[in-house]
Formats: C-alpha cells, sequence, structure tokens
C-alpha cells in the first residue's frame, strides 16, 4: 500500500475542509470506505482517482507526491503549474480551465487576479519568442526575401512600440540612414520608427528627403499618406495614396489607407469600389480568408 498517497487523502479533505461523508457522497462510495483508503486499509479503484483529484482540485499526479497541497480549484492548480513549467501548453490547460470557471460564474476575485497574471507571464514569454523570431529573419538579411524582411522590420518596431521601446527603433534605424544608407529599406524603417514614436514631424521631413531618393517606391508613398492623414492634410493623403497605387497596383496598403479615410468621412460609394479592388487582389493572392472578411464588410455598405 502507498502510505503518502493515504496521508495526502485525508490531508487533501481536511484542508479542502470536507467530511468523510462529504467525499463519500461526492464519489458514490460508503464513509468507511473512505475511512480505509485514508488509513492506508485499502486502495480506490483507478477509475475513481480523477474523481479525487477533482474534488482536492489537484492532478492524479499529486496524490501520490509527497507535501501535495489542495487549492481552492483546479484552475489554480493548473497556473500554479503553469507558474513553474512557464510552458504554452501549461499555459493553454489553465487557460481552458479559467474559462471553464469564469462561466461557471463561480469565481473569487483571488481567480481573476491569478488569471490576469497567467496572461501577464504568457504575454512575457511571447514578447520574448516574437523577438527571437523577428530578428532570425532579420539576421538572414533582405536578400532571401524583401517583402518578408520588410514586413519583419515593420511588425518588430511595432512590438517595440507597444512595449514603450520605440526610441531604441528611431535610434538604431536613424543611425543606418546618417551613415549614407542607400538602401530603401533603412529610409522606409526610419519613417515607421518615426511614426510609432508619434514624432510626425521628423517622419514626415524623412518622408520628403525618401520620396526624392526613392521616387518609384510605393510603400513610401504609402507611409507619406499615412503622415499627411495624421496632419489632417487629407488632399495631400490621397495625392500620395494614389501615387502608392498608381506606382504598384497591388500595393494593398495604401489601398486600406484610402478605404478608412472614406469610411471616416461616409464616402460609402467610394468605400466600396476601394473594397471590390481589395478583394480581387486578396483573390488572386491566395488569401481567401482576409477575401471573406474583406466581402463581409463590403455587404455591410451595401
Amino acid at each position: 500500500m502507498n502510505s503518502i498517497f493515504a496521508n495526502n487523502l485525508k490531508k487533501l479533505r481536511l484542508q479542502k475542509k470536507l467530511t468523510q461523508e462529504q467525499v463519500a457522497e461526492f464519489l458514490g462510495v460508503g464513509s468507511q470506505t473512505i475511512s480505509r483508503w485514508e488509513c492506508n486499509t485499502t486502495y480506490p479503484d483507478v477509475m475513481l482517482l480523477p474523481e479525487i483529484a477533482k474534488l482536492y482540485c489537484v492532478t492524479v499526479d499529486d496524490l501520490f507526491k509527497a507535501n501535495s497541497s489542495a487549492y481552492e480549484n483546479y484552475a489554480q492548480r493548473l497556473a500554479s503549474i503553469y507558474e513553474t513549467t512557464r510552458t504554452p501548453e501549461d499555459f493553454i490547460y489553465a487557460d481552458n480551465e479559467f474559462k471553464k470557471l469564469i462561466k461557471s460564474g463561480e469565481y473569487s476575485t483571488e481567480d481573476l487576479w491569478t488569471y490576469g497574471t497567467l496572461h501577464h507571464f504568457m504575454m512575457q514569454y511571447s514578447i520574448n519568442k516574437a523577438i527571437d523570431l523577428f530578428d532570425k529573419v532579420i539576421d538572414k538579411g533582405a536578400d532571401i526575401n524583401p517583402d518578408v524582411f520588410w514586413k519583419t522590420k515593420t511588425q518588430k518596431m511595432l512590438l517595440f512600440s507597444q512595449i514603450g521601446k520605440s526610441k531604441e527603433s528611431v535610434v538604431s534605424s536613424l543611425d543606418n540612414v546618417k551613415k549614407g544608407s542607400n538602401n530603401v529599406i533603412d529610409w522606409r524603417c526610419l519613417i515607421q520608427a518615426y511614426i510609432f514614436d508619434k514624432d510626425i514631424k521628423n517622419a514626415y521631413e524623412y518622408f520628403i528627403k525618401a520620396i526624392q531618393k526613392f521616387p518609384n517606391d510605393s510603400i513610401i508613398y504609402t507611409l507619406g499618406g499615412d503622415i499627411c492623414a495624421k496632419l489632417n492634410r487629407y488632399d495631400e493623403a490621397l495625392s500620395y495614396w494614389n501615387k502608392a497605387v498608381e506606382l504598384d497596383n497591388t500595393c494593398l496598403d495604401a489601398k486600406y489607407s484610402k478605404l478608412n479615410y472614406y469610411a471616416q468621412i461616409g464616402e460609402k460609394e467610394k468605400c466600396k469600389n476601394i473594397s471590390i479592388e481589395i478583394v480581387e487582389e486578396l483573390k488572386k493572392m491566395g488569401l481567401d480568408i482576409e477575401a471573406e472578411a474583406e466581402e463581409n464588410r463590403l455587404k455591410n455598405l451595401t
């Protein structure tokens, strides 16, 4: 027989402030059976172990471990496991259990705090993982896939802006440009970094310099349009977005910027026309899910 298991059954029951009769009723056995388990005289049917663990808000493995403790609920137990392992798999287990708990309405303020902490820890993991993956792409350079390289640089700068590190993006991008870079991506990055840092004045200044160096880059014109929109210079913004589309008819960012602007001012017909263009382009690119989402938005415009 296993004395650790028997001792745990008694200790966990007392921690949950349950009587042997209450445990017996929950498990569908007699109270004398519970007494014999706790005295290490007999052993429960293996099929009952998950139910016993559920009652005491532990895992089945916990029943056989020394120094196991009962938790207020199973979600708290899984959160404790995640705090130790910090693995995405254990986060998912705990997250699902907290969702059930909250849906039931039987949660405490401590449960909400624990659930929030759970997401806080996972957020930090996700941030570090994202930066690591972005850096792997950036380290390979732009030659492999310039479009993916640019999107990765942009996404990393966006992430940095969201965690209060937008200045770092500005400093590194400005350093590249001041060294005399003739790489269009370095110039795009500087303009985008200033936008994320909400320094629209410098963003506009370097945009004007950039279109003189790279007059055929649709992305720079798109950024210029976005900058002018932030400055409430909408006629100028439209001219730059139109120029971006003229240079590259597949420039979806410019089309989305125009779409959002026309939506803001209530120009439904223009919104519909642009949305139709976007749907067609998304379908050509094989992005069926994105195309369906845009089609749904188009339906709301009709």
